[in-house]
């Protein structure tokens, strides 16, 4: 209606109000352009440069400013959708998009409604991405779908002059069934490592108890086994030293009876006894002897 209104005024009358309404700025020969903004002049209906920012002249009547591009970064909410992961679960997903204009001019002639075509895009890369994951990797593998989803963006995005910097997953929302079950999974798992936990701290105790009587049966064998050591050694040393005392009394007794009258007489009786039974023992366990050279001189031996 508003057109066929346009199309019945003078044509210097129809192009008033749509400049207004589209809020283009209206050319008067001295134009200031806005930071981060890009404003795509045409001369004669055909592209002439695009403004940059600060003080800029152009030819009323001749130039018009066709579009007006902000290079600010762009927030766009992707509306809610639906999606069907792997394993037929139907979950409605929404997002955020976050644009840059880096090229002006194919952002004016390259696409006719770019923010449109990217939020459709994106929604079509969301359905075939959600496709491609189980509902539980859906919610593991968030990161890797918004990267994923950025990357399909900017390879459809690039000849419309758009980049798009992040995409990110608002919302996920799940059928109310499938939120039950996987509520009663959760608890299953609460429960299953609840159990788990128990029976370890179960084991973890029986094994310190088994440790301790280990470590302590050790330690009382090894307290045993060092005073045995001890019992003997100190037994082991009072019979040295009874022995030895023994031998030193036994050998006063003898240089005492040796000192008396007739003692040298009856010491040479007792190592000619002695030589005597010695002798008669020889050849009993071996067939070689070895003898002294006056073996039969018992006197000279005693003397000896």
């Amino acid at each position: 209606l508003q057109r066929s209104q346009q199309l019945k005024r003078p044509a210097w009358l129809a192009l008033a109000p749509h400049r207004l309404n589209s809020g283009l700025p209206v050319n008067i020969g001295v134009l200031f352009v806005p930071q981060q903004e890009a404003w795509v002049v045409e001369r004669m209906g055909k592209f002439h440069r695009i403004l940059d920012p600060g003080l800029n002249f152009l030819i009323p009547l001749l130039d018009r400013i066709r579009y007006v591009q902000s290079l600010k970064e762009i927030v766009i909410n992707v509306p809610e959708q639906s999606a069907v992961t792997l394993d037929n679960v139907t979950l409605q997903i929404d997002g955020v998009l976050y644009l840059r204009v880096m090229d002006p001019y194919k952002a004016s002639y390259g696409v006719e409604d770019p923010e449109y075509a990217v939020t459709q895009l994106a929604q079509t890369t969301m359905r075939s991405e959600l496709g491609k994951l189980s509902l539980d990797r859906v919610f593991r593998e968030r990161e890797s779908l918004n990267a994923s989803i950025v990357d399909a963006i900017n390879q459809a995005s690039d000849c419309w002059g758009i980049r798009c910097l992040r995409y990110e997953i608002k919302d996920i929302h799940v059928p109310p069934r499938v939120k039950e079950s996987m509520q009663m999974q959760v608890e299953a798992e609460r429960r299953k490592r609840a159990t788990v936990l128990e029976s370890e701290g179960t084991r973890e105790s029986a094994i310190n108890v088994a440790e301790g009587q280990k470590q302590a049966q050790i330690l009382a064998s090894e307290a045993e086994k060092a005073e045995q050591i001890n019992k003997a050694a100190g037994r082991e040393a009072n019979a040295m030293l009874v022995k030895a005392r023994a031998k030193a009394e036994a050998i006063q007794l003898l240089a005492a009876a040796l000192a008396q009258q007739h003692g040298s007489a009856a010491a040479s009786l007792s190592v000619a006894e002695q030589y005597v039974s010695a002798f008669s023992k020889l050849a009993k366990d071996s067939n070689t002897l070895l003898l002294p050279a006056n073996a039969g001189d018992v006197t000279n031996m005693v003397a000896q």
